[in-house]
């Protein structure tokens, strides 16, 4: 979720208890959920796993990676900004589209339900049953949890930071998106009647749950026999966003580094970390740290990365050691004692000159090499300034690897080879580094698309390298140009906020009357005295605007973006850069000139009427006395 991923007091027994009893079937029961995306530290886990032989057996069922199509989906927003990833997924007939967070710990796929009472307001319309010819509900039987009517059957899901989901259960067609090989199929979903916390106030619809259980879309899917025991996850870069999802299988590069992940021992995906190294040197301590409790767990929903004690003081140490140069600051939270540098610059493709590369050694041996993006997130209000995005698991000795451990790494989740794969890559442009044809970029999306094309448009993944000196926003509002003049102001400030700028970036450029919808061309320049923004921060802004991020009040309807314009910064020569100031030199000279000129002119006629001097001897003319 978009919260900031910190820990959270709580007991694991008595979450795990709460778990078990809210259960929506027998079998989801043995199958706890991990904490809904976002700040999950305190992971909701079992003591033992009822369903491990189940699970294991289903894993060895031995599929042909190759003979199964499989769903290829984009995926959208981004990581530190909304707090999660999400997907597209379509359901019933016809379909009904919604915004579903990846979460790959999770074992239930579920939306906001049209009679639900306590649901918050997200990001597409509730799933209306009424209105798909192709739904079913759950009827009750032995193997599920009834509602008090005992006519279907319910879930319910409660976190470790204290949000929460229930609803009904229903069956209905699901579809993947225009880029999947694989046809909708029926599935077994949660139908929310309602949802506290977090789930209540985040921007996305509901999760789609990947995790091991019989609920988990993935297990459904593969006890259908339709696609292989796999799936991949692909997350965009530093102030990129995006990705890819494939569900099913797909080749693995050659040199993909791989670590085995036990089923058994955890309902979640794990692996065997054996030593974290920085800078080329191993951290100083006990190999066991990282395989204590529940081990190390790899949990796409979670924002960040989360060790034991021992093993994060000696990262901290280790990385703030290779950075004498950078500059010490507070963290941009001040309810939070991040551990921040400044002086790194803007340039994320530069970092590895100031911020130390870290390895990570599995088990067998491989390695899997982070870059600074792996471990650091921007400062969100000094420029060039970055913090740890690792931090300290509480008191729990668990080893937590959340989604910024994998931004733009490919990830493999091997389920029916019991192994998870690591392949860095630049996941904005996945199929084309793996030579795979028949499907477009997985990046960003960059407008609403539409309900037949079942997918939005994809967005850039990059931008020509130059300094930005402004971008334009062409954006049509359904509401009538006299009721939208008083508040184009506080429009400009509200687009701001959603932006995270400052609102005098954002100017009204051109206003056109539409009949009863307003066309506003926006401009967004760049904040500080440099008069340019970086490329990395010019496609953040045109993300979140493709992204409908910004949201309206209901009393300004909605708007559609038409159009969006990067022009660079207009290189000026020293003569128009200092023009301002040699003209105001030469109107100084001028006055100066000018002033000296009357002060003269002053002087001579003060003085010119006074007689001259002469010497007493010097004959004079002689003057007639007048009478007394």
């Amino acid at each position: 979720m978009a919260s900031r991923g910190r820990p959270r007091p709580g007991s694991l027994q008595a979450l795990a208890a709460v778990l078990l009893l809210a259960a929506a079937s027998a079998a989801a029961a043995g199958s706890p959920d991990r904490p809904a995306p976002g700040p999950p530290l305190f992971l909701p886990l079992t003591r033992c796993y009822p369903n491990a032989s189940r699970l294991a057996g289903s894993l060895r069922r031995g599929l042909d990676e190759g003979a199964h199509p499989n769903a290829r989906m984009r995926l959208h927003d981004d990581l530190l900004t909304n707090g999660y990833y999400t997907t597209r997924l379509y359901i019933g007939t016809p379909p009904q589209e919604f915004a579903l967070i990846v979460d790959s710990g999770s074992t239930v796929t579920y939306v906001p339900c049209a009679s639900c009472e306590q649901c918050g307001n997200h990001q597409d319309p509730r799933f209306q049953p009424d209105l798909s010819s192709s739904y079913s509900p759950v009827k009750c039987n032995v193997d599920c949890t009834c509602d008090n009517d005992k006519n279907q059957c319910t879930y319910e899901r409660q976190y470790a930071e204290m949000s929460s989901s229930s609803g009904v259960l229903g069956e209905d067609i699901v579809s993947f998106g225009r880029e999947s090989e694989l046809k909708p199929q029926r599935a077994v979903f949660g139908c929310e009647n309602s949802e506290t916390g977090d789930l209540f106030s985040q921007h996305a619809d509901g999760i789609m749950g990947l995790g091991r259980g019989q609920l988990s879309i993935m297990d459904q899917l593969v006890d259908k026999g339709v696609i292989s025991d796999s799936f991949s996850l692909c997350y965009g870069g530093m102030d990129v966003g995006g990705g890819a999802m494939v569900l099913g299988g797909m080749p693995s590069p050659s040199d993909m580094v791989f670590s085995r992940s036990d089923p058994v021992r955890s309902p979640y995906y794990n692996i065997e970390l054996k030593e974290i190294h920085v800078g080329g040197k191993a951290l100083r301590v006990d190999p066991r740290v990282f395989d204590s409790k529940h081990g190390t767990v790899l949990d796409s929903g979670t924002t960040y990365a989360y060790l034991p004690e021992q093993a994060f003081v000696a990262f901290k140490d280790a990385v703030t050691s290779k950075v004498h140069s950078l500059k010490k600051i507070r963290g941009p939270d001040p309810n939070y004692k991040d551990i921040c540098f400044a002086g790194a610059g803007r340039n994320v493709s530069q970092l590895h000159e100031v911020f130390p590369y870290v390895d990570m050694v599995f088990g067998n041996g491989q390695k899997l090499s982070l870059t600074p993006e792996n471990y650091l997130f921007r400062h969100s209000k000094v420029d060039g300034a970055y913090c740890l995005g690792v931090f300290q698991n509480g008191k729990d000795p668990t080893t937590l690897l959340g989604g910024i451990i994998v931004r733009n790494t490919l990830v493999t989740y091997d389920r029916h080879n019991e192994k998870i794969g690591f392949w860095k890559t630049n996941c904005s442009e996945l199929w084309e580094r793996l030579h795979i044809g028949g499907a477009p970029s997985p990046g960003p999306s960059s407008d609403t698309g539409s309900q037949a094309d079942m997918s939005p448009a994809p967005a850039p993944s990059g931008l020509p390298e130059f300094d930005v000196g402004l971008i334009t926003i062409d954006m049509s509002i359904n509401v009538t140009y006299p009721n939208l003049k008083p508040h184009l102001h506080e429009l400009a400030e509200l687009i701001a906020k959603e932006l995270e700028i400052d609102s005098r970036q954002v100017r009204v450029m051109t206003v056109t009357s539409q009949g009863n919808s307003t066309l506003i061309r926006w401009g967004i320049f760049p904040a500080g005295p440099d008069n340019a923004m970086s490329n990395a921060t010019a496609m953040g802004i045109i993300y979140r605007l493709t992204q409908h991020h910004v949201q309206l009040p209901k009393n300004l309807g909605s708007y559609q973006l038409l159009e969006w314009n990067v022009q660079p910064l207009t290189r000026r020569s020293w003569f128009q850069e200092h023009v301002v100031s040699i003209l105001f030199g030469i109107l100084l000279v001028i006055l100066f000139t000018l002033s000296a000129f009357l002060v003269v002119l002053v002087w001579r006629k003060k003085f010119s009427g006074q007689t001259a001097y002469r010497p007493v001897d010097a004959a004079a003319p002689e003057q007639e006395l007048q009478p007394l």
